[in-house]
């Protein structure tokens, strides 16, 4: 086949064709050639070449068939594009000729061409109609170009603004497939915000038109399901809704915010999110207080359930208020004491639940609270944290800490008001917290903030009161303890043994005790409370303790041994005394120590020792009554020696 379509040249020639086949043939040739002419040979190579012809022409015949096919469809193409554009036009100039029509009809009294006005009102709108369904069918099929030329002829409609409409329309379908309505709607304004310059002139008007659509319809719609639903049956989910509607809302008007949407986009998205939540924010707070309330007062309460413990009525009014202010003067309990078996009914756990739902509420506030109402909104937040925290829970275990503190000459009283301190510190510390990390940022700027910061000093105040007066009984419960070991335990023969030489104590069993006592006592006070308290308290304990003592020693006569004893037990005294780490406390048992020393110092050295360093400075009254505890006093050389 292809030796045959080598045959052929341009111009063809049927006789010169037919000479270079049989040239080309072997036997082909005249009698004179290299080989001798073959007439069969010939015959055959013609037969075959024809065969070879006839299906070279099949296929070329196949060829032009499809080529022509091919051309007529190209044609027909080409005359509907041809005839489309042409249409196209005219309906650009009938639009132009029907928008004149219609302004110079605008002119015409109606009497007289209400005919000719009809007409070409009629007119105007099929024209309309037209074009908006042209738009719409080049939006389906997604033809830019098209849509951006019928627009361009919309533009001096009437109907522009429902091109735009089914513009809107049209571009949400199948848009919002996910489970997240508000990424779906950020993902919409995205693509619409690349396409819209390609297709209107006004770009920002249309795409501001689709926001607000989305928002008012499509949003709307979404958060009212979401809320509606729960709002009157279920308070804390319906607020968890609303915060998180209101905040996923927020966050894709900031996303917006980088469109161009005119000239004022943040009081137009503004606005957009007050449409949908209006009705939601204006009884926000009440909600939110409501709610607040009742949570809390529900923590509490399961707490004194789970202690089998029914709240006693603390009581308020005048008869309280004298009460308290006769405690506090002078100290004494008011009422019979209270076992609380050790309960100091402090809980960090509701502490804890309290703080988070406060915190919650602080977070909601801030976000669903406008600005101006803001500041107000918080402290009533703040008023019921102070309510249920402070007043309900750590003021009642105050009143019943103080109620279970037993009197002071009570035997083997077990003291748990340290440990009420020790639980109200670390709860004052997180109350304090949340009042700086999330109440101070809402009101900082505002009124409120002295009104709140006074508020929290007189709470603050309060309960430092009550601390301070459980604290002072419970150190009065310390020191009778002591009274009660030394009466319990100390002899007079401790100081006048029988045997002045058989004596082989160090000390005194009663000291042992009494100092055993004081330490688990002071350990206490360190672990229950911080910083400057800890040695506040430590002072006011070691001064009385330090009194008791002293008064204790005045109690009994000494022999020369027995005054030997009682230096030694003075001397564990001060090593007792030195755990407070007070050295006002150590320095008054050291004066005591060498106090002491004036019960076994030989009478002709009495004067000396009493001008030494750490006596001189002591009232002589006091030196003499130490003196005067001496066995040997009334003998006339002491008397005479120490006048």
């Amino acid at each position: 086949m292809a030796t045959t379509a080598e045959l052929f040249e341009e111009p063809f020639v049927a006789d010169e064709y037919i000479e270079r086949l049989v040239w080309r043939t072997p036997g082909g040739g005249s009698r004179g050639g290299p080989e001798a002419f073959d007439p069969k040979r010939l015959l055959e190579e013609f037969v075959n070449h024809i065969q070879e012809l006839q299906i070279m022409d099949e296929r070329i015949q196949r060829k032009v068939e499809k080529l022509e096919q091919q051309c007529q469809k190209e044609a027909k193409e080409f005359a509907r594009k041809v005839q489309e554009l042409q249409k196209s036009n005219q309906i650009k100039e009938a639009a132009d000729i029907i928008q004149k029509l219609h302004l110079i009809a605008q002119e015409l009294p109606f009497d007289r061409f209400s005919e000719v006005k009809s007409k070409i009102a009629s007119k105007y709108h099929d024209l309309e109609c037209q074009l908006i369904q042209e738009f719409t069918s080049a939006q389906r099929r997604g033809e830019i170009s098209r849509m951006r030329e019928v627009a361009a002829v919309l533009l001096h409609f009437k109907g522009y603004s429902h091109c735009v409409d089914v513009y809107i329309k049209q571009c949400q379908e199948g848009a919002y497939l996910r489970n997240d309505i508000f990424e779906d709607a950020a993902i919409l304004c995205q693509r619409v915000n690349k396409q819209v310059g390609d297709i209107f002139s006004n770009p920002e008007t249309v795409l501001a038109k689709l926001i607000q659509n989305v928002f008012e319809i499509k949003l709307q719609s979404f958060v009212k399901d979401q809320l509606e639903e729960c709002r009157k049956s279920d308070a804390e989910q319906y607020l968890k809704n609303l915060y998180d509607l209101y905040t996923r809302t927020t966050n894709l008007s900031s996303k917006l915010m980088e469109f161009n949407l005119g000239t004022d986009k943040q009081t137009f998205l503004s606005k957009l999110i007050k449409s949908i939540f209006i009705s939601y924010l204006e009884n926000y707070i009440e909600v939110e207080t409501g709610y607040l309330k009742s949570r809390s007062a529900m923590i509490l309460q399961r707490y004194y359930d789970s202690k089998n413990h029914q709240k006693r009525s603390i009581g308020t009014g005048g008869i309280q208020d004298l009460k308290e202010r006769i405690r506090q003067r002078t100290n004494l309990p008011l009422g019979p004491s209270i076992d609380t078996h050790g309960e100091t009914f402090l809980s960090q756990e509701v502490v804890v639940n309290l703080l988070q739902e406060t915190k919650q509420a602080f977070e909601r506030c801030h976000r669903l609270s406008d600005p101006s109402d803001l500041p107000r909104n918080a402290f009533r937040i703040f008023t019921i944290l102070v309510e249920f925290l402070c007043i309900e829970h750590i003021d009642y275990a105050l009143e019943t800490g103080l109620a279970g503190i037993p009197s002071s000459d009570s035997r083997n009283a077990n003291l748990y008001f340290l440990d009420v301190v020790q639980q109200a510190n670390t709860i004052f510390h997180l109350f304090d917290k949340q009042f700086n990390d999330h109440l101070m940022p809402l009101i900082s700027s505002s009124p409120k903030l002295s009104e709140c910061l006074q508020k929290k000093k007189e709470i603050i105040e309060q309960m430092e009161m009550k601390l301070d007066t459980g604290i002072d009984r419970t150190l009065n419960c310390m020191i009778g303890q002591m009274k009660h070991i030394l009466a319990a335990e100390q002899k007079k023969t401790d100081f006048k043994p029988e045997d002045e030489n058989n004596v082989l104590i160090q000390y005194t069993n009663a000291c042992v005790k009494v100092c055993t006592y004081v330490r688990k006592q002071v350990e206490k006070i360190k672990n229950s409370m911080d910083g400057k308290n800890v040695d506040t308290v430590l002072m006011e304990l070691g001064v009385r303790f330090h009194r008791l003592i002293y008064e204790h020693l005045q109690q009994y006569s000494y022999s020369c041994m027995g005054g030997m004893l009682a230096i030694c037990d003075v001397a564990e005294y001060r090593k007792c005394a030195k755990d407070f780490k007070i050295p006002m406390v150590l320095h008054l048992f050291d004066t005591l120590h060498a106090l002491c020393n004036l019960l076994v110092v030989a009478p002709d050295n009495l004067k000396q020792v009493c001008s030494g360093e750490q006596l001189a400075n002591l009232d002589k009254n006091i030196l003499h009554s130490f003196v005067q505890l001496r066995g040997d006093y009334r003998s006339a050389r002491l008397a005479r020696h120490f006048s």
